[in-house]
C-alpha cells in the first residue's frame, strides 16, 4: 500500500505544479505567506537563555535555516545548535482565523502532542503565543516575537507574560544575521 501511495504522489507531482513551487511562495498561498519572506535563507545567530536562577547563560552560536515547503504554502525552519539540540518548526497559515499556527519539534525528545503557537504579523513584527503557566502556577503565555525583520536578519525574543502583558519575563534572546551580510 505504501508503495502505491508513493507512486501516486510522484505521479501527481509530475503532472501538477508541485516542483514549480518548491522553496518559494505558491501564487495561491494566502498573502500572509510573504510574512516570512525576509527570513528565507540561512542565518548565523547568537543565542542566550536564562538559567533557572535568573542569570543569563553564555551566548552560543547557532545556524537557523528558513524555507518554503508544502508546495510553497507553508514555512519550515531548522536550527542547528552546537549543543546538539536541533529543532524544527512548521508554520501554516489558517485564513479562517487569520493566524499562523507554528508546531515545534526537537531532536531532544519525541512529543506525542508537539507544542503549537498561534499568532501573526503585528505592524512590522511577527508575534506568536502559547498558553503556559508560570513556575508558580500563575496563568499566562509564552510569547515569541520576531522583530527588526529585514533582508539582513532578525531578532527573536521568547518571554513568559501574564494575560494582560503587565508582567513580562524574558527567557531567551536570539540575534540573527543572514549569511554573507
Amino acid at each position: 500500500m505504501k508503495y502505491i501511495i508513493g507512486i501516486l504522489f510522484i505521479f501527481l507531482c509530475f503532472t501538477t505544479d508541485c516542483q514549480d513551487y518548491y522553496g518559494k511562495v505558491h501564487p495561491d498561498a494566502p498573502g500572509a505567506a510573504s510574512d516570512w519572506q525576509p527570513l528565507i535563507g540561512t542565518c548565523t545567530c547568537n543565542s542566550v537563555q536564562r538559567n533557572p536562577d535568573g542569570t543569563w547563560q553564555d551566548t552560543t552560536e547557532l545556524s537557523w535555516e528558513w524555507k518554503y515547503i508544502m508546495e510553497g504554502k507553508a514555512v519550515q525552519d531548522i536550527t542547528i545548535k552546537g549543543d546538539g539540540n536541533h529543532t524544527t518548526s512548521i508554520r501554516q497559515y489558517h485564513p479562517d482565523s487569520s493566524q499562523w499556527y507554528v508546531t515545534f519539534f526537537s531532536a531532544n525528545g519525541i512529543a506525542t502532542s508537539p507544542p503549537t503557537w498561534a499568532g501573526g504579523k503585528v505592524e512590522n513584527d511577527i508575534i506568536l503565543y502559547k498558553d503556559q503557566k508560570a513556575p508558580n502556577g500563575m496563568e499566562g503565555f509564552y510569547k515569541i516575537t520576531f522583530s527588526n525583520i529585514s533582508d539582513n536578519g532578525f531578532d527573536w525574543l521568547g518571554e513568559w507574560i501574564n494575560p494582560d502583558e503587565s508582567i513580562r519575563y524574558p527567557t531567551w534572546k536570539i540575534f540573527c544575521r543572514k549569511e554573507g551580510q
